[in-house]
């Protein structure tokens, strides 16, 4: 159960990290990240900082390895931000949730079209049946 204090804290600690990866780190290695959520545990000693990172799985493991590199400045970036006697110690997490919400989307953009040559296959061939039988009728 989260209280307000604590969804509070977990909000400043989102909008501290993206602000600092978006304009204060110069690392090259972080690119395309997207701070997603945050959870705070309840003592406010450490919290799990969930990202989603686009691109391939060495430009990932990359731009992993660079916020982990840089995780002591975006702490203290979070310390001025919230006025806490514990500075949360940060863990970066992957959320792949976005990666499989795309998978999904594309499988049923494949089903769709799908759906639609079959569709449009049943339709000429019930159009060919009835001329085929038009043309025994006529005979």
């Amino acid at each position: 159960m989260t209280t307000r204090r604590i969804e509070k804290i977990a909000q400043a600690i989102l909008e501290s990290v993206s602000t600092t990866i978006l304009l204060q780190l110069r690392d090259p290695r972080i690119q395309n990240v997207t701070v997603l959520h945050v959870e705070v545990a309840p003592d406010v000693q450490s919290a799990k900082i969930y990202i989603s990172i686009m691109g391939d799985e060495k430009s990932k493991a990359l731009c992993m390895h660079g916020l982990n590199s840089a995780k002591g400045f975006i702490q203290s970036k979070i310390a001025d931000r919230i006025q806490t006697r514990y500075t949360p110690v940060i863990q970066f997490v992957q959320d792949s949730a976005l990666k499989d919400s795309m998978e999904a989307l594309r499988i049923l953009d494949e089903l769709q079209v799908e759906r639609e040559t079959n569709t449009s296959e049943q339709e000429s061939s019930s159009e060919e049946d009835r001329s085929t039988d038009e043309e025994t009728r006529e005979a």
